[in-house]
This record gives C-alpha cells, structure tokens and sequence, in this order.
C-alpha cells in the first residue's frame, strides 16, 4: 500500500522533509564503515523481522505462519523471539502510521521507494517511535541489516531517513501528519494505522456517525493495535480447562472450554503437543457452541461443517458430536487444509470426526441430508486485526466484496443441506456488513424454507452481542468482549 493512487490512509498533509539534521536518530555505530561487522544477536532478530515483513508485502505471507517457521530456521529463542515477534507485528499494526511518517521524510513519493527498501524503514520507524529501544541502538542495529540486505549505498539512504523520523517522537509526528478534526476518518485512521475505507466499514457496523463522534470506532481501532493473549480450546472429552489452568493458564470469561494463556509458546504445552488442546479464540468457540446449544425436534445424528480449515470449529464440534453419539462431516474444498482439520479432529470422542475434501457449493451429498450445519465462510478478516495484521492492508473497497457470491452460495447450499427441523449457523470472522447482515439477508430474501432465530439467547452468558434488526444476530468485537470480530446468524430450516 505504497502508491500514492492508491493508499487509503494518506491524509494529503506533509510535514518538513528535513525533520532536522540529527536528533535522536544520532550517530548508529559503523554506519559510515566498508567492512560489514559479524552479525550480532541484535541484528539477527531484526533480520528474522525484516524477511518477514518483507516476504508479507511482496508474497502475501501470512505473518502468524512463518514467524515461527524463521525463529526456529534461526534458532532464537527466548527474549530475542520475544524481540522479533514485537517488531514484526508492530510494524506491521502501525505501517500506516509509519508510511505517513516517512512520507513527510522523503524527498520523493514513498511510492518511489525500491521494495526491498522500504520493510527496513518501516521497521526502523517502528523501533523509533513505537517501542523503548535506544534511538542510536534502533538505528545502528537496522542499518547493519540493510548493510546485508539491500546494500551499502541503499543502507546510506535508509540511515538518513532514520534519523529524520528520530528526530521527533510519535506524538509529534502526529500533529504534523495526521488530519485534524474537520477529519474525523481520515485522523484515526493515520493515527491508528487503518485503511480509510475500514474505519468507515466499521463504523458502520458499530452504528457511529462517520461525521460526528467516533468514540467506539476509536476504541475499536486502539483494540486492533494492541497484543491479544493466546487463547486456548481444551477440546470436549479430551481435556479440561483444570488441565489448562494446570498448565499455567486461567480460565476463560466466557467459553466453558476456554483459557487465556498469559505468557510462553502454547506450542511447547503438553495438551497442545498431544492435539487435546488447540489455540482457538474464544469467539471462534462460542459461536460453535451455539450451533450445538438450538434444540431440534428428532434426530441428531448428522452435522456438517461445511468449511472446515484448517480445523478448529471442527475439532470442538466432533467432541460435543461424539459426546452425544452423533457423527461430524468436516468437509474442506483444499486438500492441505482438509489435512489440517483431519489432525484437528484425530481421536475426537467415539472418533466422531471425519474429513472429505469437498467443494460445500458444489456439495457431493444429497439435500436435507444433516441437522446441524456450520457455515464458517471465507472473509475478509477484518474481525482479527489483533492477530492477523496485515490483513488490514490487504483488500480495498473494491476487493472486499470480492467474496459475496461464494459467501450466498454457501449458505444457500448450507440451508439445502439442512432437514426440515435442522438449523444452520453462519459464521464470519469479520463484522463488515455486507459479508454479515448483508449475505443473511439477501439468501432470506428468497427463501420461506426457512427463519431467522434470534442468535444471542444461545449465548446468554455474552453480554452486548446483539446486532442486526430486532437484535436477531451476534456480533463480538474485540474492544467490548476480548475476542476477535465473529458474526454469528442462526437459521432453522421450517419443517
């Protein structure tokens, strides 16, 4: 998100391209010598952040995928993982902020700026203004890995933008870069690092007023940019939240299967190792547990999770499944994510699970065929920001709707598969109506097969979840409960 065309968080402001000749950016040890010193732990930690950064903007990487991948590549552990997981996802929370920031401290069009180049300056620009590591440390250690990444001459530029954005802190650089109050969307977004057309999205969706008081969006936003604890699913009949809280954890708000884990790598967990346990936000969890939660008149012997990957929802749902003798159909259209939920739902209660790669729009089995469906539909992503940053930077207002027909088809196929009497539940983990409200509603517009139940007397324990007409949906949001943004809408097919 670089060109200027483009960019939808620039606010048409500049401040002084000089920012000053020196300030607290200072003089970065060896940054004027030929000869490239020995790597120090400092500079391989800041490696590890920038080959993910820079594989995030150029491939579409998936910053939570290979993260861990190059920290164990690397071999760091400890204070510097610790190190490069804080500079890697802050930057990549702040970059709107940090590019309107070294927009103002470039000569020429950020746009302009060789690709390779610029993951080094949005990283230095987050150790400057975003965290407490020394100016002259922050700048020294980045320009090293410039030295070894994109060379001597470009590390000479990438130094002397450095300095320039050192030379104030971010509060500052605020006031000069960021819009004023005759622009209430455009300031938060430059302030909180948000496409413009994402915080008039979820204004929307939270009902604020995009020309008057922002004040939840604005909170919404803060959420988005802080670090959320790693939330644990301890699956039905495989393990207990005292097996969790054992472990170092405590329980969980909401979710009777779930715990926040405060601090450590879950991956090093007994549970988690033996697969009794998975990391699973407690929203994902909750709006499962609904679907199980709506009484149906008969049998209740065949669910589906129509859109199983990579296996969460799936792995919770075969426990309760199996803990009422009923069988789950985990049914995934992409043959790697269909083994992932195959892991995910291995050794489930009376081996409850099973996994078919299979295209839920195009669905193999015959109508009618299931009493609970599942519906957790591909989105957009904007309802995990916390954990999932950069998705944020991915999709403009016209890529977001590229979703909508597959969205319906699903559901659509979803309301086919279910018998009269079954239910539904349709789930996104985004709150941007058109791919909430908007697919329900359109799919409902042509059906009388089927109602609308009111979604939240499922969840009684979650307070303020109510969304859509006459409150009929959920919708959880991080600010409000913790969670990531899930939608949920449940559907009984009409006997």
């Amino acid at each position: 998100m670089t060109d200027r065309s483009r960019s939808p968080y620039r606010s048409g402001r500049r401040g002084p391209g000089s920012g000053g000749s020196g300030g607290k950016g200072g003089k970065g040890k060896g940054q004027g010598d030929a000869q490239k010193p020995a790597p120090s732990p400092g500079t391989a930690v800041r490696r590890v952040a920038y080959d993910v950064l820079r594989a995030v903007q150029e491939r579409d990487a998936y910053a939570n995928l290979l993260l861990p991948a190059k920290l164990r590549d690397r071999g760091l552990t400890g204070r510097d993982a610790a190190l490069a997981t804080e500079l890697t996802y802050g930057t990549l929370r702040r970059q709107g902020t940090y590019d309107a920031v070294l927009d103002a401290c470039i000569d020429r069009s950020l746009s302009s700026v060789d690709a390779e180049v610029l993951p080094i300056l949005r990283l230095g620009a987050h150790q400057l203004l975003g965290t407490g590591i020394p100016p002259h440390a922050a700048v020294s250690a980045t320009v090293n890995v410039a030295r070894r990444t994109i060379g001597q001459h470009r590390s000479r530029f990438a130094n002397a933008v450095l300095r320039k954005v050192g030379a104030r802190d971010l509060d500052a650089w605020l006031e000069i870069v960021a819009p004023g109050a005759d622009d209430p969307v455009g300031r938060l977004a430059i302030v909180h690092s948000h496409p413009r057309w994402v915080v008039e999205a979820l204004a929307r969706a939270l009902g604020d007023d995009s020309a008057g008081d922002l004040a939840e969006t604005e909170r919404l936003l803060a959420a988005h940019n802080e670090r959320p604890e790693v939330t644990l699913l301890a699956k039905p009949g495989r393990a207990s939240i005292a097996d969790l809280v054992n472990a170092g954890a405590r329980e969980a708000r909401y979710s009777p299967y779930a715990a926040y884990l405060p601090e450590g790598d879950p991956a090093l967990l007994t549970e988690v190792r033996q697969r009794r346990v998975a990391v699973q936000d407690e929203a994902s969890q909750l709006v499962a547990l609904a679907l199980t939660r709506v009484q149906v008149d008969g049998a209740d012997a065949r669910w589906l999770d129509a859109c199983a990957g990579p296996g969460g929802k799936a792995a919770m749902l075969a426990g309760l499944a199996g803990q009422r003798e009923a069988r789950l159909l985990a049914a995934e259209v992409q043959p790697a994510r269909a083994g992932l939920v195959a892991q995910a739902v291995h050794r489930s209660v009376r081996d409850a699970g099973r996994v078919v790669v299979a295209d839920s729009t195009r669905p193999a089995w015959k109508d009618g065929s299931f009493d609970r469906v599942l519906v957790d539909a591909p989105c957009t992503g904007l309802g995990a920001l916390r954990r999932r940053p950069e998705a944020r930077w991915r999709r403009t207002p016209e890529t977001a709707g590229e979703l909508r027909p597959t969205q319906e088809a699903l559901l659509q196929r979803a309301l086919d598969a279910a018998r009269p009497g079954g239910v539904v539940a349709y789930v996104t983990c985004s709150p941007h109506l058109p791919e909430t409200e908007g697919v329900v509603d359109a799919v409902m517009a042509d059906r009388s097969d089927a109602e609308v139940l009111r979604a939240a007397d499922y969840l009684q324990e979650v307070p303020d979840i109510t969304a859509g007409k006459d409150g009929r949906y959920v919708q959880f949001w991080p600010h409000r409960h913790g969670t990531d943004a899930m939608f949920l809408a449940l559907l009984r097919k009409r006997a």
